[in-house]
């Protein structure tokens, strides 16, 4: 695949998400965010390939050994929370999430990053007022283990701080990128 074609799928997938107009942090910031997101990301998917093993080895065991792993529904389960939890905040600066868009390819860049910052600013407030219940929340499972695993449902349960801990960190880069691009001219927003 050459060049030229890479640059069309790109700009084809970027026309699918409008809200893609807002520029991202660039330079030695927007390297670091970068480098936070592939590592997130790497956890998800590390995450998902051991629900695949887990459930492959469930089922390997439903039909080839006389007995069933009991283990791994549970482990499956958890790791399935822990993937989502360690990739909403990458699915936030990607504009990957579940929205509406019926309108938004007819706004400006302007008015598009605008709407980012609301979006991010309501996400950011209502993760802002959750995160000391998640914690409290996680705290209940300190002195309750997992069925099966045998472990401290505290760890489990941090996963809901860990959801909304990034997803304030995340919301407040949003919130950041839409006010720059709200404060640049219109031809720089053009040419980004």
């Amino acid at each position: 695949m050459n060049s030229d074609q890479k640059a069309l799928e790109k700009e084809a997938l970027e026309s699918l998400v409008s809200m893609s107009a807002v520029p991202k942090f660039k330079g030695p910031i927007g390297r670091m965010i970068g480098w936070g997101d592939k590592c997130f990301l790497t956890l998800a998917v590390v995450a998902l390939v051991a629900i695949a093993v887990t459930v492959l080895l469930q089922i390997c065991s439903r039909l080839f050994l006389p007995f069933s792993i009991a283990w791994t529904e549970e482990l499956s389960r958890y790791l399935f929370i822990y993937m989502v939890a360690l990739s909403v905040g990458v699915v936030l600066r990607q504009n990957r999430n579940i929205s509406v868009e019926l309108f938004h390819h007819l706004l400006g860049p302007r008015v598009q990053a605008a709407v980012q910052v609301l979006l991010c600013a309501l996400i950011g407030l209502f993760a802002f007022l959750v995160l000391p219940y998640a914690w409290q929340y996680a705290q209940n499972g300190a002195w309750q283990t997992s069925p099966t695993l045998h472990v401290p449902m505290l760890y489990i349960f941090f996963s809901t701080v860990v959801t909304f801990a990034l997803l304030l960190v995340y919301s407040l880069l949003g919130c950041l990128e839409g006010i720059i691009a709200m404060c640049r001219s219109s031809a720089s927003l053009q040419e980004s």
